[in-house]
């Protein structure tokens, strides 16, 4: 049995800020016991303009938000799962999306690059995002190990397709972790269905730390961070404000529940066919 943090912020565009805000909240998920923190996607600038990401992001592995992140690793001995950090692409002109996985030494285990970018419209709002326009999408799906289990990775609007979620099973994953930045109407309609829907199609653990509130810009997200489990019941919940939430995460049980209610092992589209049966 492991102990997993998920952290609720409020990010603006000031750096030294958000890292001051973040570790703060990752000495508080020490504190309770945590082994791991998830922070939020974005956890280190919301920027006053979309195109201001271009100007805060860092070469791979170098950079303040990195530096942050191993200090603080190491110092907490902690591992830390940094919900995304704008990194450079050497001849691009849009940045990466990029979740982090730190280890409790400050060493890099991973990274998952967004996937499906946020290039909507809200409906009933005139409201339109087009991340596309300054972020380079991923390709790979990812999973680590970490010291609760095998972790698939994902960000905010990857969270509706569930293709994903299927892909990063088949290879392993035993939690899931979601750091979102969600706009309040989608938020109010979708968020918590969406997260519990993907914890029990898949029979596995999710941790979703999120943005919260009215951000420097002017922009609002949800909040209402989650932690769910297997079964699809919310374990801990932080609805406004920063602040931490933990749970603990067994994967003992999430096993033998998985034995008992094989619907992962059941389906007959997406997986590998069954096999013949001489009559």
């Amino acid at each position: 049995m492991g102990r997993v943090a998920a952290i609720q912020m409020t990010s603006g565009h000031v750096v030294e800020e958000n890292l001051r805000a973040a570790g703060g909240l990752l000495r508080e998920a020490r504190e309770l016991g945590a082994q791991i923190a998830c922070l939020p996607e974005n956890f280190s600038f919301i920027g006053l303009r979309d195109a201001d990401k271009l100007e805060v992001a860092e070469r791979d592995g170098e950079g303040r938000v990195q530096d942050f992140l191993r200090e603080t690793a190491r110092e907490l001995s902690l591992w830390i799962l940094a919900g995304t950090v704008l990194i450079r692409n050497d001849g691009e002109r849009r940045a990466a999306n990029a979740s982090l996985l730190i280890d409790s030494a400050g060493n890099r285990v991973a990274r998952y690059d967004k996937i499906h970018l946020f290039d909507a419209g809200i409906p009933g709002r005139n409201e339109q995002y087009r991340e596309s326009t300054h972020v380079m999408p991923g390709a790979t799906p990812v999973i680590a190990e970490t010291p609760v289990g095998r972790l698939g990775m994902s960000v905010c609007y990857d969270m509706r397709f569930p293709e994903l979620y299927r892909e990063l099973i088949a290879r392993g994953a035993e939690w899931l972790a979601m750091p979102a930045a969600f706009t309040v109407p989608t938020g109010m309609a979708h968020w918590e269905t969406l997260l519990r829907a993907r914890a029990i199609e898949n029979l596995c653990y999710v941790v979703a730390p999120a943005q919260t509130g009215t951000h420097s810009s002017g922009r609002e997200t949800y909040g209402d961070t989650l932690i769910v489990d297997y079964w699809g019941q919310v374990l801990a919940r932080l609805a406004k404000g920063a602040g931490v939430i933990i749970a603990d995460v067994d994967l003992a049980k999430q096993a033998e529940t998985r034995a008992r209610f094989p619907a992962l092992d059941n389906r007959r589209l997406g997986a590998a066919p069954p096999r013949a049966v001489t009559p």
